[in-house]
């Protein structure tokens, strides 16, 4: 433990995984954790959130786990709320919850539309609503929010709302940076590219192929220009850097964990 987020701490948003292995709010949450933040480790799944709270107490470290919906604005109240009771303050707010649905316009269902952009960026002004007044009153705060590379460039998926939704994030995100600039809040964004998390396995195989994940990894591996994906930890690292004061003159801006994926699409 080098304490970069020493006694801080750190409300985040999909900190579990969908099934076994270290999805990026996992990994956030542990890495955080042994930089000496406290943990409100919130998620959908109330299992998954006490794994992560078992994963950072195995460790000598300090989390609450509880489950939230993001995308319901009375249980984002209490979300936070909940993080105050427990620890008296949020420093970091990591909104790592998203999600893709395959469609363009056509062929995506409204209601589809609907929950992707609720997941995805509703969910992101519901914590920031609720999360931002803390943080004014306190003087001070980090937000760190996930957006992706499919918000940046297309690499031929049809992910229509979701694009858009991680498209707005960034824009959000930076909006948000600005009006509190002069409060001693600071907002930026991580942008993954492809990454092998259990999403891959759980979701985004039967999404694609059917299943087979073999071919899914493949797949995506030989569309990275490294020549593989990366993994959560290089998400939780990113976002690691942009929670601790080593980034105290960094805000409205974006870091790219995507192997040069966007750059290489760019020429």
């Amino acid at each position: 433990m080098t304490g970069r987020l020493q006694d801080k701490v750190a409300l985040i948003t999909g900190a579990g995984s969908v099934a076994e292995g270290w999805g990026n709010g996992k990994a956030t949450a542990v890495l955080f954790a042994r930089e000496g933040a406290k943990i409100f480790a919130a998620d959908i799944n109330q299992e998954a959130a006490d794994e992560t709270r078992r994963l950072v107490e195995a460790e000598g470290g300090s989390c609450v786990a509880f489950a939230a919906d993001v995308t319901d604005a009375a249980a984002v109240t209490r979300m936070v709320e909940g993080c105050v009771s427990a620890y008296g303050r949020i420093d970091i707010l990591h909104n790592n919850v998203g999600g893709s649905v395959p469609g363009g316009p056509v062929e995506m269902a409204e209601a589809d539309w609907d929950a992707n952009i609720d997941l995805n960026l509703k969910s992101v002004f519901l914590t920031c609503k609720s999360a931002l007044p803390v943080m004014e009153a306190q003087g001070k705060g980090a937000i760190v929010n996930v957006a992706s590379i499919a918000g940046m460039t297309y690499y031929g998926s049809d992910l229509i709302a979701y694009r858009a939704a991680k498209a707005g994030l960034v824009q959000f995100t930076r909006g948000v940076a600005m009006q509190y600039v002069r409060r001693g809040i600071r907002a930026n964004t991580v942008i993954p590219g492809l990454m092998y998390t259990p999403l891959v396995a759980h979701r985004v195989a039967g999404q694609y192929h059917g299943g087979d994940l073999e071919k899914t990894v493949a797949r995506r591996n030989d569309m990275c220009p490294m020549g593989h994906m990366g993994d959560a930890w290089d998400v939780a690292y990113a976002a690691l850097y942009l929670a601790s004061d080593e980034a105290k003159y960094v805000t409205a801006t974006e870091i790219l964990v995507d192997g040069g994926f966007t750059a290489r699409s760019a020429t």
